[in-house]
């Protein structure tokens, strides 16, 4: 079975986000939306809000399995996970710059290879962080997070 991850933290999931795993689960046998907690982060939504939102959202797609990425290494869960492959979206040559060496110490660490897919035009502005501050603002982002993170976003659902 090919096995890929698409870690991120997902605070909250977008649809930049949606498409690039469902583009991933057409390449790969198995794709796990591996949600993860960097520590240095503040966070709108908990952990186990942040799942719950991925699942709610994923259902319908085969073959994705939604679970936290837990302690430690992205390379070691990988490994553990029996990964052979990282799914990155890129926006931007700023993501790239960004994400290429952590692509190369992965493969080094472990042996996981990075798979770089180059986002959909109308999603290239989409970020976690401008999607909250515009709903935070009053702002509509109906176009750009699904239905259930929305919700979550105008009542005020917070870690």
């Amino acid at each position: 079975m090919r096995r890929a991850v698409c870690p991120g933290s997902y605070d909250p999931i977008h649809n930049g986000h949606l498409e690039v795993i469902a583009r991933a689960s057409g390449l790969f046998d198995e794709v796990i939306v591996a949600v993860s907690t960097n520590y240095a982060k503040k966070y709108r939504f908990s952990l186990g809000d942040r799942i719950d939102m991925a699942r709610e959202t994923l259902a319908s797609l085969q073959g994705i399995v939604v679970e936290p990425v837990g302690e430690g290494l992205l390379a070691e869960y990988c490994r553990q996970r029996g990964v052979s492959a990282i799914v990155k979206g890129l926006r931007s040559s700023s993501d790239f710059d960004y994400e290429l060496p952590m692509a190369t110490m992965n493969r080094q660490l472990s042996g996981v290879e990075t798979v770089f897919l180059p986002a959909e035009a109308h999603y290239l502005h989409l970020s976690s962080t401008l999607i909250k501050e515009v709903a935070s603002l009053g702002g509509s982002v109906s176009d750009y997070v699904p239905r259930s993170v929305q919700k979550r976003l105008l009542s005020g659902e917070s870690a």
